[in-house]
């Protein structure tokens, strides 16, 4: 009967971290090993002409997290549409941060009625070896990957180093990799991140797309923004100065993005 189990299992329902303000709909989807906070300095300057939804995504914050799923971007984006359809959302501006917005964009794909506007903050989107022509590139991209794989064999290490940046954070709590979400930072980041079809998602979006990044992030691979910023419909806003945290220079940015 494990079959029958698994077709009739619904998606987890996320934790609807922040609803606030009225007027159109925007909701915000944080990034891996993170939470709704990560958006604290962007609600304060939408509210006051949008109602503001932040949701915890799979595994992080206070959203569950099954041990036994995978979080490839489907389970993530099946989780959020079901969260979704419990809000009654039926037209909205779409908003992701980091790996949220790897699944903001595979969302909006998959249900282009539904999304009006797509913001992209900080997307770390990679590609295949044979879609990045200079060597340089390529280099580029594979010590990223050997990074992600080094976090996720050293289990002590990247808790250690995520428990040291939050101390340097400008935003309280930004991050969180725990013995509660271990299996979900894994997963996510093998299955969502170093796995992924962005490109070829937002290829199939019909909404327009904004992309806001800061010119210091040293997680995003400057092949990937281009393709990304090349394609049709993406309007691209640079932040000078900034890292891959939403700071209050960043938020301003991503407030006007969202309109």
């Amino acid at each position: 009967m494990g079959w029958l189990q698994d077709l009739v299992r619904r998606p987890p329902l996320l934790h609807v971290a922040g609803d606030a303000g009225d007027g159109p709909p925007v909701v915000l989807l944080h990034g891996i090993a993170s939470s709704s906070v990560t958006f604290e300095f962007v609600v304060p300057l939408v509210s006051d002409r949008h109602r503001v939804i932040s949701i915890d995504l799979l595994g992080f914050g206070e959203s569950p997290a099954p041990e036994d799923l995978e979080y490839t971007l489907e389970d993530h984006v099946a989780a959020l549409h079901r969260t979704l359809k419990q809000l009654k959302l039926k037209r909205f501006v779409l908003v992701g941060h980091s790996m949220g917005s790897l699944i903001a964009a595979r969302y909006a794909a998959t249900y282009r009625k539904s999304v009006t506007r797509l913001v992209l903050v900080s997307p770390p989107v990679y590609l295949t070896p044979g879609e990045l022509g200079r060597p340089m590139d390529r280099a580029a991209q594979g010590l990223y990957l050997k990074v992600y794989e080094f976090l996720r064999a050293n289990k002590q290490f990247t808790m250690r180093a995520a428990a040291g940046l939050v101390k340097l954070s400008p935003i309280k709590n930004l991050l969180d990799v725990s013995e509660r979400n271990w299996t979900a930072f894994v997963k996510s980041l093998q299955n969502a991140i170093e796995s992924q079809t962005t490109v070829s998602d937002l290829v199939e979006v019909t909404a327009p797309i904004h992309l806001v990044y800061g010119t210091l992030d040293p997680f995003l691979h400057p092949a990937g923004l281009k393709i990304v910023a090349n394609l049709r419909g993406v309007t691209e806003h640079k932040v000078n100065g900034v890292d891959h945290v939403i700071r209050q220079s960043m938020a301003r940015v991503v407030a006007t993005a969202i309109g």
